[in-house]
């Protein structure tokens, strides 16, 4: 394989993994809080990290069996700082004693024609990206106490978090989706309600391919100007 397709195949890679892990990864403070989706239920966010703000919708899209027990499709969308497009990326959530996992994973990138579903067992580094976080943020932080936390969304009665570590704070409510979360503080981000969503819809449609690298290097290459 020539060089130059290799440098694109790992270009590809490092902006579609790295994507999937920075949205569902164990730094993003959406994953703290307490599980209770409803279908079409979601949030909206506006997080700040290192000054710089950008915005966030997690909703629920969908539900299905796996091993006899329901689990839920969770999308995340966000905007390429690259393209200024959105991107989305649905995990499908099960819960079992160990917590919420996701067990599959299906991403539109801005400018393909077709979703992919990514194999959660794989990363560039060899590493997985199959994670599973507590169903309640119990689990892993103490109560502080009961406040009245005011948002763009709104005011809202929380349980404040203190997280065990000493890594950060959360703020979760009983009426915001999926999650409960209204605020987050750690020593490198925030996060805000700015929207309570009640009518979600999937963005991603279409049936998804498999995660095929140089496929979607044909591609990029076929859009570009000749």
């Amino acid at each position: 394989m020539k060089r130059k397709q290799m440098i694109a195949i790992f270009g590809l890679l490092a902006v579609a993994l790295p994507v999937a892990a920075q949205m569902f990864g164990p730094k993003v403070p959406s994953l703290s809080g307490i599980w209770h989706p409803v279908v079409g239920n979601g949030a909206a966010y506006e997080m700040t990290r290192d000054g710089k703000k950008s915005q966030m919708e997690i909703t629920v899209v969908g539900k299905e069996d796996v091993d006899g027990k329901p689990a839920f499709w969770m999308e995340m969308g966000m905007t390429d700082p690259r393209t200024s497009q959105p991107l989305y990326a649905k995990t499908l959530m099960s819960v079992s004693d160990a917590g919420v996992t996701s067990t599959r994973m299906i991403m539109q990138m801005p400018g393909q024609p077709d979703p992919m579903e990514m194999d959660l067992s794989m990363s560039p580094a060899g590493r997985g990206m199959k994670q599973t976080s507590p169903a309640n943020i119990a689990d892993k932080a103490e109560v502080v106490g009961t406040e009245s936390v005011t948002v763009p969304a709104g005011t809202f009665s929380c349980t404040h978090f203190r997280m065990k570590d000493g890594s950060g704070d959360a703020w979760v409510s009983d009426k915001v989706g999926p999650w409960g979360l209204v605020k987050s503080e750690n020593k490198d981000s925030t996060m805000v309600l700015t929207k309570v969503i009640t009518d979600a819809k999937d963005h991603i449609t279409g049936t998804p391919k498999k995660f095929d690298p140089m496929q979607m290097m044909r591609d990029r290459q076929g859009q570009q100007p000749q």
